[in-house]
C-alpha cells in the first residue's frame, strides 16, 4: 500500500496533466458563449478551477489559446478525413456525400462549429484570430475538398470543373447550417426548422449533378 504522503503527488500530476483540457474546454464554452472580444482569459482560467497564471503557463496570450481550440476542435480532423478519403474505394460522389456528412457529425453539430460563426462575426476586428483560422482551416480544408475534386475528375466520374472555386459550392452549404444553427434555428417554427442531414442530402445532390461527366451524344 503507497505511503499516504505519496497519494496527493499522484492528484497534482494528474491534475497536471488534465490543466490543458480543462482550458481548452472551458475557452471553447466561453468563446462559442461570448465571443472573442468578450472572453477574458482570467474567466476562463476561472472556468476551469485555475488561476490566470497557470493558463498563461500553457497558453501565453488569448490568441495562442484560440489557435489551441481551433486545433483541437477543427483542425486535428484533418489528418483522419485524409487518411479516409486514401482508404475510399467506392465512387467519389459517394466520397463527397461521406465527407459532407462527417463534418457535420464531427464539426457542425457540436460546440465547435461555434469558431466558425466567431469567426466570421469578428475576424474584421481581429486580424490575429483570421489568420489562424486561415491558416489552421481553411487552407487545409480547401486543399481536402480539391483532392476529392480532383479524384473525380481523374476517375472520369466529374467533368473538368475551376477546382478553385468549386471547393466554396461545397463550403456553403456547410456555412449555412452553421449560421442557421446560430440564428434562426433556436426560434424558428417546428414546421419550418431545417433537417441538417436532409439539407446535406439535398445540397450534395444539386452539386453533383452539376459535376457529374455526361455520356458524350
Amino acid at each position: 500500500m503507497p505511503a499516504s504522503n505519496e497519494i496527493p503527488a499522484v492528484r497534482r500530476a494528474r491534475r497536471k496533466e488534465a490543466r490543458p483540457g480543462e482550458l481548452l474546454s472551458a475557452a471553447l464554452d466561453l468563446f462559442v458563449e461570448r465571443g472573442f472580444a468578450a472572453t477574458r482569459v482570467e474567466e476562463v482560467a476561472q472556468h476551469a478551477g485555475v488561476s490566470k497564471g497557470t493558463l498563461f503557463l500553457y497558453f501565453p496570450s488569448k490568441e495562442e489559446l484560440f489557435k489551441a481550440v481551433v486545433r483541437e476542435t477543427i483542425a486535428g480532423r484533418f489528418t483522419e478525413w485524409n487518411e479516409e478519403i486514401g482508404r475510399f474505394d467506392g465512387n467519389t460522389d459517394s466520397l463527397v456525400r461521406q465527407l459532407m456528412h462527417s463534418w457535420w457529425e464531427r464539426v457542425g453539430q457540436t460546440k465547435a462549429a461555434g469558431i466558425t460563426k466567431l469567426v466570421m462575426s469578428e475576424a474584421c476586428l481581429f486580424p490575429e484570430i483570421a489568420t489562424i483560422y486561415q491558416h489552421e482551416v481553411i487552407t487545409p480544408g480547401h486543399q481536402l475538398i480539391r483532392r476529392v475534386l480532383q479524384r473525380g475528375i481523374d476517375r472520369g466520374e466529374f467533368r473538368p470543373i475551376d477546382l478553385d472555386h468549386a471547393v466554396y459550392s461545397l463550403i456553403a452549404p456547410m456555412i449555412f447550417l452553421i449560421m442557421w444553427k446560430y440564428s434562426l434555428a433556436p426560434c424558428c417554427p417546428h414546421n419550418e426548422s431545417i433537417d441538417p442531414e436532409r439539407f446535406i442530402d439535398s445540397q450534395a445532390s444539386l452539386l453533383l449533378e452539376g459535376m457529374l461527366q455526361r455520356p458524350a451524344r
